[in-house]
């Protein structure tokens, strides 16, 4: 009987302990906070904010290279997690999926009826993203593990049909590999095209590219950009001058209220919401102080505030979101890109 639980207990060890309703459970059972880096993420760490964009299409982003998957949401990334995936003889494909079937207690019929919660298949011969052991290599027979916490927030966050795109560096671009706090893709896979401003050009606006759908408004500081998406597509960018660059402003997620009133941000009034790491933004206002360190052509702000519904979230961070500055180390300051 002594060896008999003492097998149980190295078996829960390696898998991970067994959760009340007799499934095992993996990684982290909470959020680190946002600004975490992805190469800084523990074996079964992940951040989670999907308060940067309540609501929009949902994109997963898997890098093979990095055992690292992005969550993108409205086109703004709300999550990474440290991941796992096929081992040698075992290796996961490459390419665009879309999930087909979803099973929150599902079992494999092809290895032992192991546990595969929280399920989102890929392939017709079994390739999903489902939560599994993450011990910082490929060790699947193809799957993606994710952390169990992980699995189950996307698991009830993303719809049938999710867009999963899988890459590694020999089949991919580095901006896959390397993906930006923008969505680097296109609804079929594709790298987005360069949306770099002239020179010469203040901003850009094309409502007409998305006419409807939830509104995401990102501010940076590094990259002295304003960048508009809507339902998941970029439709405007301009150029932010700060009166005073180098004073750090924080990252901080607020949403449109009911009411305008032009003199708040963009128009609007907004309320903070919390999320990890910021916790204490939540029902909080924009200071006042750090709206005034922002300033957009007013032809730009005027086109922006017409297209601001309540529920819109605008976030305003440090850290850098164009496609040619951001990469893992997202805390590498830029004063004056071009983007």
């Amino acid at each position: 009987m002594k060896r008999l639980l003492l097998a149980a207990a190295i078996s829960l060890s390696i898998t991970g302990h067994v959760s009340a309703g007799n499934m095992p459970f993996w990684g982290a059972k909470a959020p680190v906070a946002f600004e975490t880096p992805a190469d800084q993420l523990p074996n079964g760490g992940f951040t989670w904010a999907p308060e940067i964009a309540p609501s929009g299409p949902i994109m997963v982003l898997v890098s093979l290279d990095e055992q690292r998957a992005y969550t993108y949401r409205n086109g703004v990334l709300i999550g990474v997690a440290s991941v796992s995936t096929g081992k040698q003889g075992y290796e996961t494909p490459t390419g665009v999926f879309h999930t087909f079937l979803k099973d929150r207690s599902h079992r494999s019929t092809k290895y032992h009826n192991a546990a595969m919660p929280y399920t989102q298949k890929l392939t017709q011969d079994g390739v999903a993203l489902h939560a599994g052991g993450i011990p910082g290599y490929p060790e699947s027979h193809g799957c993606v593990h994710l952390p169990s916490e992980y699995a189950r927030l996307l698991f009830d966050a993303a719809p049938m049909g999710m867009t999963v795109v899988i890459a590694k560096a020999s089949t991919a671009p580095n901006a896959l590999l390397h993906p930006p706090f923008l969505n680097p893709l296109t609804a079929t896979g594709n790298v987005a095209g360069d949306h770099r401003l002239a020179s010469n050009e203040p901003y850009r606006w094309d409502p007409a590219i998305a006419p409807d759908g939830p509104v995401s408004i990102l501010v940076s500081r590094s990259d002295a950009r304003v960048v508009v998406l809507r339902n998941g597509r970029e439709i405007g960018r301009a150029k932010a001058a700060f009166r005073r660059p180098d004073k750090n402003l924080g990252s901080h997620v607020y949403v449109a209220k009911e009411g305008v009133h032009n003199g708040q941000l963009f128009g609007h009034d907004w309320f903070g919401v919390g999320m990890p790491g910021h916790l204490g933004d939540g029902g909080a206002t924009p200071d006042p102080e750090a709206v005034r360190e922002i300033a957009v052509a007013d032809d730009f702000r005027n086109l922006l505030a017409k297209e601001v519904r309540p529920g819109a979230t605008l976030v305003v961070t440090d850290y850098p979101v164009l496609e040619h500055t951001t990469g893992i180390d997202v805390a590498v300051f830029s004063s004056s890109p071009e983007g």
